[in-house]
């Protein structure tokens, strides 16, 4: 079996040429960083119309070339594809000799450490996570928030160094993931950001249905404090009728979104009982309020259970639940905008958006 070994960088050129394979919204955006820290880009892979645009725009002059040519030009590649793409695409490569010893290769997927890499270990290469906590949007824009940008680093302990300086080249601050933590720290960070992307966008929709004509003004100020908020102090920094144990504004909230915008319903369900708990175990919301409040709670969530019933009807009746309405079948999986990423850091050659950030 091949052994990591600690990389001497008096061996090395002082700069490295940089190549990328998957022209999302990442890999590009990581390599212009590295370019403006003094590395040249030499290559990079897309295959869609976007991908390819976004690489001419963002590494200009690069030529774009298939991904075992990237390998052959680059002493570091980035890997900047879809989690479900790349197990298969490092194989794919270590199995047709495309890797070469001593080369580095960097995946930016939130879900996989090191490990995926294996099989490019085995043919020499130095493997290397480095997973940037950002959403990107393929512009430059991008390139300047990864100042301070957070980057989840998984590696060999031999080459903990050699990752670390990359992130810190790029701008980012490295923060070491172990290997087996990595699933649990891409559910969080898909869970704070994906997700919150989500209650924005519905908020925004019902304040619109409300008459307001510019809801991303009203809700910049506010949601901005409560991210604040909730960054310094945690669970302290909870308001809203749910942490006061206000049911009947609950049970109100309910019946509009049952009227006005069904597909919430369950989403606003499922996160006040969340917010329930964490204010009860907290001490903000009082054990004889909450009582009634996840009475309330619940009584949605059977009605809403009764009305699915019903749908599953044609649009009958179903017995308790009401005719015709869907308003208890939750959210329909809408889909995303192409422009929205989570914190994968990974791109899928098409642009097109998935789970997780990944340019996905």
């Amino acid at each position: 079996m091949s052994t990591v070994h600690q990389p001497d960088l008096r061996d090395r050129p002082a700069r490295l040429t940089v190549g990328v394979v998957g022209a999302g919204r990442v890999g590009p955006a990581l390599a212009a960083s590295l370019q403006l820290a003094g590395h040249r880009p030499v290559a990079v892979s897309g295959v869609s119309d976007a991908s390819r645009r976004r690489a001419e725009a963002m590494l200009p002059g690069v030529p774009l070339v298939p991904p075992a040519e990237v390998l052959q030009r680059a002493d570091l590649v980035l890997l900047t594809v879809p989690d479900d793409a790349l197990p298969g695409l490092v194989a794919g490569l270590a199995e047709t000799g495309a890797v070469r010893p001593g080369q580095l290769l960097v995946h930016t997927s939130g879900r996989y450490g090191a490990r995926v890499l294996d099989p490019a270990l085995r043919a020499g290469a130095l493997p290397l996570a480095l997973h940037p906590a950002m959403t990107f949007t393929g512009t430059p824009v991008d390139v300047q928030r990864l100042a301070g940008c957070s980057f989840g680093v998984t590696a060999p302990e031999e080459l903990r160094l050699a990752a670390e300086a990359l992130v810190i080249e790029m701008g980012g601050e490295p923060e070491w993931i172990s290997e087996r933590d990595r699933p649990l720290y891409h559910a969080a960070l898909a869970l704070g950001a994906n997700h919150l992307v989500t209650l924005v966008a519905q908020s925004m929709e019902l304040l619109r249905a409300a008459g307001v004509g510019a809801p991303d003004r009203m809700l910049g100020p506010l949601l901005g404090a409560a991210l604040d908020n909730a960054l310094r102090s945690g669970d302290a920094a909870l308001t809203g009728p749910v942490a006061r144990g206000d049911a009947g504004t609950v049970a109100a909230h309910v019946t509009e979104l049952r009227r006005h915008a069904p597909q919430t319903v369950a989403g606003y369900l499922a996160m006040a009982r969340a917010t329930a708990d964490r204010a009860l175990a907290t001490g903000l919301l009082k054990p004889e309020l909450a009582e009634d409040l996840l009475g309330v709670l619940a009584d949605a969530g059977h009605a809403g259970d009764a009305g699915h019933a019903g749908d599953a009807g044609h649009g009958g009746d179903a017995a308790g639940g009401p005719s015709g309405t869907d308003g208890t079948s939750g959210p329909h999986g809408t889909d995303g905008t192409d422009g929205t990423t989570g914190p994968n850091g990974t791109d899928g050659t098409d642009g097109s958006t998935g789970t997780e950030g990944n340019d996905r």
